[in-house]
């Protein structure tokens, strides 16, 4: 059990600021979450538990962290029943009775729920305000598309969502609140207060949290992960908290990635813009739809606003998994990682990290450091997602095609799919069919008996083997008919009409 420390600044255990105060736990588990202190050891039972894996956005809280230059903190969502407590270490957490105490006038965020009917049963409506609140404080005057994306994270049986987007829409038509306005937010005694504490050791000292290491420096953690490898690298969570909350698995040591300014870089170096493994996907995606704005949809569709705030792009390609949507457009750019094993550093072209399910070329000690993307590609670029839900759902088939024309003939082709193998895959057979071929939908049909080939898919809750086979075939087709301006207005999936196909061609 954790409990509060009676020294604010003590230097052991896990340090943040809760209402202004500094919340000292000692003797902490490290995979003891944030939702679980909250309830049970801090009495905030607003933030509630619904799905315990990220899916239903009834835990949500707001976690604010400095910026690079500790000028200015950084509010966003995210689900606390899947960030381990000393990740929190040196921040700020906001929960929903943060927003006014009792007897105050309700924050403008709860006023405008409140006067458009938007709660019932009230389980989910925490949630739902910590969400608005969140793009508060980030969006001045959302749109009503930004207000639905900000909640594609938060789940709700009783109102069917209009008057949440309401309360979501007219929330700035209120006077802003002297606490927790967007000037108090970013003020110099918020940020001055974070900066203090982070000064004071926390995880980062001598005697850290047991099985919890926490390094600041690269250098730190690859000295460290070679000396421990049989330790567990975590970054967001996102993924490591489900072996916790769900399938009950004791852990070994872990080592945390959040805290390496060296890791949460996004440099531009030889072509290619390179992404650090600290780098959260609220932060990576931007900077690949800037260089390639066709993927703007499946980076919106890739989980939700607070999972994407935790999980890292790293993350999910040292993960690995076959169903990652990540990887088959990163694998069909041409992308490679930086992998380091203690002052070791080599590049690895990233469809050659995978070797197998759940296996990896990693050497004992070794990491994934960073992603390199190239800033451009010459040819068309599309991906597309093709799952039962269009938010928060897991691809059923996720398919990337890059492919240079020159002079009506197909000159490049790199091809791949995801949900579709064992790992994120090339179809090089069907890319083989395709080189040297007229631009033309006779080529493409003509390509499936190699799709056939590259591919033998399972079948399982998502799909059967033969719709994704058939669904791989259609997207090849799709693909060329919206880069030669002839897609029609439907393009026939299978016989699934439950399926959400969306694209990101442009």
């Amino acid at each position: 059990m954790s409990n509060k420390d009676q020294n604010p600044h003590s230097t052991t255990g896990v340090r943040f600021i809760l209402d202004g105060q500094v919340v000292a736990m000692r003797d902490v588990l490290p995979t003891r979450t944030l939702l679980q202190v909250l309830r049970d050891d801090l009495g905030r039972t607003g933030t509630k538990e619904g799905c315990a894996e990220g899916d239903c956005g009834a835990c949500t809280v707001v976690v604010g962290e400095l910026c690079q230059g500790g000028t200015d903190i950084d509010y966003r969502a995210v689900n606390s029943c899947l960030r381990f407590l000393p990740t929190l270490d040196g921040r700020e957490v906001v929960t929903v009775e943060s927003l006014s105490a009792q007897g105050e006038a309700l924050h403008p965020v709860q006023q405008a729920m409140m006067d458009s009917h938007a709660s019932q049963c009230g389980f989910c409506t925490p949630g739902f305000v910590m969400s608005l609140f969140a793009t508060y404080l980030s969006t001045p005057d959302p749109s009503r598309e930004q207000v639905v994306d900000a909640l594609a994270g938060n789940l709700c049986r009783c109102t069917g969502y209009r008057p949440i987007i309401d309360a979501g829409c007219r929330m700035n038509d209120y006077p802003e609140p002297q606490r927790w306005s967007r000037a108090d937010a970013h003020s110099t005694a918020r940020a001055e207060a974070l900066r203090a504490l982070q000064a004071t050791g926390g995880v980062h000292c001598s005697e850290p949290v047991p099985g919890f290491h926490a390094p600041m420096t690269v250098n730190e953690l690859a000295r460290l992960y070679a000396a421990k490898p049989d330790s567990l690298l975590l970054a967001g969570g996102t993924d490591i908290g489900l072996w916790v909350t769900k399938h009950l698995r004791d852990l070994p040591p872990l080592i945390y990635l959040g805290d390496v300014g060296d890791l949460k870089q996004i440099v531009e170096v030889d072509g290619c813009v390179e992404i650090g493994a600290a780098v959260p996907l609220a932060d990576a995606f931007p900077a690949i739809v800037a260089r390639y704005s066709m993927l703007a949809e499946l980076a919106a569709r890739f989980a939700s606003p607070p999972i994407r705030n935790s999980g890292t792009l790293c993350g999910n390609i040292a993960n690995g998994s076959p169903i990652g949507d990540s990887m088959p457009i990163l694998i069909a750019l041409g992308a490679s990682v930086v992998l380091r094993r203690g002052d070791a550093v080599r590049t690895l072209v990233l469809e050659d990290l995978y070797l197998g399910y759940q296996k990896k070329a990693l050497q004992p000690g070794e990491f994934v450091a960073a992603v390199g993307i190239p800033v451009s590609t010459p040819g068309y670029v599309a991906t597309y997602k093709i799952a039962k839900r269009f938010d928060q759902d897991i691809s059923a088939v996720c398919a990337a095609y890059v492919m240079d024309v020159k002079n009506g003939v197909i000159a490049a082709a790199r091809i791949a799919y995801g949900g579709m193998a064992a790992t994120p895959q090339r179809a090089k057979l069907t890319e083989a069919a395709l080189i040297g071929q007229p631009w033309a939908e006779a080529s493409m049909t003509a390509a499936l008996p190699a799709l056939a080939q590259d591919f033998k898919p399972l079948s399982d809750m998502r799909a059967s083997n033969t719709y994704r086979l058939q669904v791989a075939g259609n997207m090849l087709k799709r693909f060329y008919l919206e880069q030669s301006g002839g897609a029609p207005a439907r393009v026939d999936f299978g016989p699934f009409s439950t399926m959400v196909a969306t694209g990101g061609a442009t």
